[in-house]
């Protein structure tokens, strides 16, 4: 049995979108890490919150606009809100599974806060689009409170936000500490919530991190073996659904830069997972990044599928 430490990043396929989803998709979720739990493995999870947030963040809006005397929730306080259901279902479904499987191990949800530059470049240039239709009015006074707005069709504006590269993780000498002592821990959900350091103080910030680069920093400053990434598919592709797709298995450092510098990945999507990978892997030694999805965890841990990424 090996003591290796890995950490998994659950996409948005593993979590569901509605909160049965969620339930279900959690379970699911469960098997693959008791999975390599009875690999030896010690765990730290990671997750997507993309369409739990974005309810979130809609839901105490409306609520704001109906009850005047509340005030609207800001993106740091829903980031908060999804990590702390989604941490619930995924540590019941988890602790569950691994009690039916006679494995006794602790697991726990840390609200996780993640550092970000203020003066990074994503902020000039916002990229996630977040929350309820806007009319043209509403869209204009978000504008005069110095917020991003894209029109999505006629009279109709969605706000968007900034997505600025994690730099430091908050909170990191407890993960250390709750792995160190066996435990199975789930950190840096959604990305993290993204702070500004000023001072003492940690401000909260209207932004969205990429949910693999925070994985990566995560598997980064855990000195982790593994950054296992569950996404859509088995395996990454080239030339995605063209006569001439050609399937990644085992790929090095250099083959994967050389990808990204063709373009072969979009942005949002698979390219931060490269991205992440790459940047593990190089501030390291002895370490793999792997992506795959769900159906297929054990054997990508095992290196029998998966892009593998060395």
């Amino acid at each position: 049995m090996s003591e290796k430490l890995a950490v998994l990043a659950l996409g948005h396929r593993a979590l569901g979108t509605t909160l049965p989803e969620q339930q279900i998709a959690a379970k699911k979720a469960a098997k693959a890490i008791a999975d390599l739990v009875e690999e030896g493995t010690r765990v730290v999870i990671s997750h997507s919150n993309g369409p739990q947030v974005g309810m979130i963040h809609t839901a105490m809006n409306e609520f704001g606009k109906a009850h005047p005397d509340y005030t609207f929730a800001p993106m740091s306080v829903c980031s908060a809100m999804s990590q702390g259901y989604i941490g619930y279902d995924l540590q019941n479904a988890i602790r569950e599974e691994l009690v039916n499987r006679g494995l006794y191990k602790p697991v726990v949800t840390i609200l996780t806060q993640v550092v970000i530059d203020p003066y990074d470049e994503a902020f000039a240039e916002p990229t996630k689009i977040i929350g309820r239709i806007l009319t043209e009015e509403e869209a204009q006074a978000e504008e005069e409170k110095g917020n991003f707005v894209t029109k999505v069709s006629d009279n109709a504006y969605r706000r968007i936000l900034a997505a600025p590269m994690p730099q430091k993780i908050v909170e990191i000498d407890s993960v250390r500490a709750l792995v160190g002592a066996g435990q199975i821990v789930i950190a840096a959900g959604g990305g993290g919530i993204p702070v500004m350091e000023q001072s003492t103080h940690l401000r909260s910030a209207s932004a969205i991190i990429e949910k693999d680069l925070a994985a990566g920093l995560l598997a980064e400053e855990l000195n982790a073996d593994t950054l296992m990434i569950l996404t859509s598919v088995e395996k990454v592709s080239l030339y995605h659904e063209q006569h001439n797709e050609e399937f990644l298995g085992a790929i090095s450092v250099a083959e994967a830069k050389q990808y990204i510098e063709e373009d072969h990945f979009a942005p949002g999507s698979m390219l931060p997972k490269f991205e992440a990978g790459i940047s593990f892997l190089e501030k390291g030694t002895g370490r793999r990044t792997i992506i795959t999805d769900i159906d297929h965890a054990r054997d990508g841990y095992r290196e029998k599928t998966g892009t593998i990424i060395k």
